[in-house]
């Protein structure tokens, strides 16, 4: 499982107070560090606001500039980013990223999921589903697509197909229209027909609880025998979509690339108690604060602990408006999400609220 550390250590180096979980749709508090509601790691108070950096008083009084006395120019006080004036809004500072030992590297992970189960004590999976074979199926239509619109699509098509035996028997074409909206709909298909008549003859109509046998369907890998099993059955998995490989690359979890060899390195990192759920918390905070071209590093609640701090917006009120679902107080992607959930549902397919 990999070595065996003190669940409250942290990067001393890097973090010095734990940060408080974020409320949804807070815009008003964007959290950084320690969770106060200010910034994480600020620098020195803007031009004319007093003492910059060390630089001295800025313009408009006198005091010591740059070692000598005299009064400073307006924009040029160290810290302001040569802002001018009293508008200047102070940019973050960021410290370089002191290389740390696995040890540290794996009590800084901890610490993380730790952080996100306060920031999201409803994560849950986004695909609406009521069984495992309906989970089964809206997470092949979920590649390339977003659970959203795989939300949208799938009553429809289990209200017309809603056993394995029924979508075996499904004429191509008529499969094709239904999940359509969901994007490369013939192969997707192609897939559903196939694992569906897997079902019907191979197991009885019913979806098995074994990884070794639901990747041997069609359509089926790693990632989607992951999802039935941790959230059908019961069977703790680490499931490595795209978001979930961006962020764990960011933190430096690990720097492998292949979706298994990454699987792997983080399964030894955590208990597996922990996977399935770890899951989720990263793919959520992934598609509400850590986005793949502009993360909202400036209202993360991790920031102190993130190695990629300042890649994206650090000014807390620019990066509290890339905030999505209910962290921006936006709805969700399921339409019908876990009583728990404290965001808004989201809305039918054609409804004009998408």
């Amino acid at each position: 499982m990999g070595e065996q550390v003190s669940p409250d250590s942290a990067n001393a180096t890097h973090a010095d107070k734990a940060t408080k979980a974020v409320k949804p749709a807070e815009a008003s508090k964007p959290v950084g560090a320690a969770g106060t509601g200010k910034p994480a790691r600020p620098a020195g108070k803007a031009s004319g606001a007093g003492r910059t950096s060390g630089a001295g008083k800025a313009a408009g009084t006198t005091g010591r500039t740059s070692g000598t006395t005299g009064k400073a120019k307006a924009g040029k006080s160290r810290g302001t980013g040569g802002a001018k004036g009293d508008e200047a809004t102070p940019k973050k500072t960021v410290k370089p990223w002191k290389p740390e030992s696995r040890l540290a590297m794996v009590r800084r992970a901890r610490r993380i999921n730790r952080e996100l189960a306060e920031v999201y004590p409803y994560a849950h999976p986004e695909l609406d589903f009521r069984n495992p074979f309906e989970l089964l199926v809206a997470t092949v239509l979920s590649a390339q697509t977003t659970d959203l619109r795989v939300n949208q699509t799938t009553p429809a098509l289990f209200a017309r197909y809603p056993t394995p035996e029924d979508m075996a028997a499904a004429a191509p074409e008529e499969l094709e229209e239904i999940i359509r909206p969901t994007g490369f709909f013939r192969a997707k298909s192609r897939s559903l027909l196939g694992l569906s008549a897997a079902l019907r003859d191979e197991f009885d109509g019913r979806v098995p609880g074994r990884l070794e046998d639901l990747v041997r369907l069609p359509g089926v890998g790693r990632k989607t025998a992951n999802v039935v099993l941790g959230n059908a059955f019961g069977v703790p998995g680490i499931t490595v979509d795209t978001h979930f490989g961006r962020l764990v690359r960011r933190w430096k979890w690990t720097e492998q690339e292949d979706p298994e060899k990454v699987e792997a390195e983080i399964c030894e990192i955590f208990p597996k108690s922990e996977w399935t759920m770890l899951s989720h918390r990263v793919v959520f905070h992934g598609r509400r604060i850590c986005h793949s071209r502009k993360p909202a590093c400036g209202a993360c609640p991790i920031a102190p602990l993130c190695p990629a701090y300042g890649e994206g917006e650090t000014d807390p009120e620019k990066a509290k408006k890339l905030l999505k679902y209910e962290m921006g107080g936006y709805p969700g992607q399921r339409l019908a999400p876990p009583p728990d959930y404290p965001g808004r549902p989201a809305a039918p397919l054609g409804t004009g609220d998408e």
